[in-house]
């Protein structure tokens, strides 16, 4: 009876989640011109091209996407690679009072982003900042710090202190040990903080209006409420197909790496 209940829980919730992905599917698809103005149920067409042009190119979707493709990458990247430094320093390195530095760089975490964003506008329109890709990657890459540092050290706490003492004793030095034994074991940490960041990065909508405006800076999911806005009279569905084509990169990142990243959560729980 337990494990009916169960099937059927899961079930429902998978049901739910399939619906709305399957309403997106068929409206993306419908015509424009053909859009009776509330959602679609059954195949109307097929004018996804048609839609997807009209926000790719008309609404400048595109250079929004390049964006954030850009500030995903590097910033993921960039954070893992720092996240992963500041791991090894805790947990390896004989720094004094390690979870002080621990709990410093994971209260970046604990607090809300809204409560940033006054003090961030106005520390970037003093400096140039605003509305550059530049100041995107470097806010993108701080925000990204903690939670990576967070996985990574849970990772790094489960590797056995020994191989760092025979490595001393062969008369390594840290940034050798670091390179050299750390990151290579640690490749499935790192590629799961990297997803994981990925994908923060991506859907970022709350920084991205905040601290810029033009097309070819903001990250997609802002030019998304942009195309919402400036072009709904193109109808729901070129608004649709935007958004999943937007929704391509993280599942196809996941699907792809979908075994390294179910590793290096893992190890990561432990």
């Amino acid at each position: 009876m337990g494990r009916t209940v169960r099937h059927l829980f899961v079930a429902g919730c998978v049901l739910l989640w399939l619906i709305p992905l399957y309403l997106l599917v068929v409206n993306a698809l419908t015509p424009a011109t053909e859009y009776a103005g509330k959602p679609e149920w059954t195949f109307q067409g097929f004018a996804f091209l048609d839609n997807l042009d009209t926000a790719w190119n008309v609404a400048g979707i595109g250079d929004s996407f390049q964006s954030s493709l850009l500030y995903a990458v590097v910033c993921g990247l960039v954070a893992v690679l720092v996240a992963a430094m500041a791991a090894f320093a805790v947990v390896v390195l004989p720094i004094p009072r390690p979870a002080f530095w621990f709990w410093l760089i994971y209260s970046g975490t604990l607090f809300p982003l809204q409560m940033f964003l006054a003090p961030l506008f106005g520390m970037y329109a003093d400096a140039n900042l605003y509305d550059t890709r530049i100041g995107l990657m470097l806010v993108y890459t701080a925000w990204a710090v903690p939670f990576a540092f967070f996985l990574i050290r849970n990772h790094m706490t489960t590797m056995p202190p020994e191989l760092t003492e025979a490595a001393l004793i062969d008369g390594a030095s840290f940034p050798r040990i670091f390179w050299r034994i750390h990151v290579p074991l640690m490749k499935a940490g790192l590629g799961a903080a990297f997803i994981f960041q990925f994908t923060a990065v991506w859907n970022d909508l709350l920084l991205g209006i905040t601290l810029s405006r033009s097309p070819d800076v903001q990250p997609v999911m802002a030019a998304l409420t942009t195309l919402n806005n400036a072009y709904s009279s193109a109808g729901p569905p070129v608004i649709l197909a935007g958004a999943l084509i937007v929704s391509a990169p993280t599942l196809v990142l996941f699907l792809v790496f979908r075994g390294l990243f179910l590793r290096g959560v893992t190890a990561s729980a432990r």
